[in-house]
């Protein structure tokens, strides 16, 4: 029998990180995001190179194709129903993304800077310190890009959009901000097995006994004390 609480733990990933993605919408927008400013400088960027943009919680990863064009991975429902890709290559509403994420249907696309960073600030090549000997040609990067453009699958913990550029650029499939976050989330579930008894049990109580403060009050107290002695 599997455990209930991993399983929960990785929907949980999956909600927290559809934020990395997520943009706030102006008000009027009628669910449209705005155009970003084109005030990249896109000279200091070499066909093959990785794009990093940092939001507010993750980051946001895309291989530079050359030409204003970078190839990023994105949840979006749009290519599961459609195969028109003029439609599939308008910019990415946050009802498609959320859609994307709930079925787990994703794209590899490729859109203008201005488009992919949305406004934020652009880092390049920032994790080949990481690699060191790992690094493959810029050409190769770029190709394996476009070769992979096009629908794909979408999971938090094993293809999103670090994944693409990783293996795009290194040649090995990683995430290194899931796999930090994943380990967050141990810690807080660490003593998992002790608060989902108790939880059952107390459920067990109020079901049996009714509501009342000698069966509601354990049923809270007490997981959240084990929680915190874990």
């Amino acid at each position: 029998m599997k455990n209930p609480v991993p399983q929960a733990a990785s929907l949980l990933l999956e909600k927290l990180l559809l934020l990395v993605h997520v943009r706030p919408l102006p008000a009027g927008s009628g669910g449209e995001p705005a155009a970003a400013p084109g005030y990249y400088d896109t000279s200091c960027f070499k066909r093959g190179d990785l794009l990093e943009v940092p939001r507010t919680l993750f980051i946001h990863f895309g291989i530079y194709l050359g030409e204003n064009r970078v190839a990023h991975l994105m949840p979006d429902i749009l290519p599961a129903i459609t195969g028109d890709r003029r439609q599939i290559q308008q910019v990415v509403t946050n009802k498609r993304l959320i859609l994307g994420v709930i079925t787990k249907t994703a794209s590899i696309r490729v859109d203008t800077v201005e488009d992919f960073a949305y406004g934020g600030s652009i880092l390049v090549n920032h994790m080949d310190r990481l690699f060191e000997d790992q690094v493959l040609g810029s050409e190769e990067a770029a190709r394996r890009a476009e070769k992979l453009v096009g629908a794909t699958a979408y999971s938090l913990l094993w293809n999103n959009c670090e994944h693409f550029v990783t293996y795009c650029r290194y040649g090995a499939p990683v995430s290194f901000q899931t796999d930090k976050f994943c380990e967050t989330v141990k810690m807080i579930i660490r003593d998992q097995r002790s608060v989902l008894a108790s939880v059952l049990v107390g459920l067990a109580s109020i079901v049996c006994l009714g509501l009342a403060p000698s069966t509601t009050l354990p049923t809270i107290f007490i997981p959240f004390f084990l929680w915190m002695a874990g």
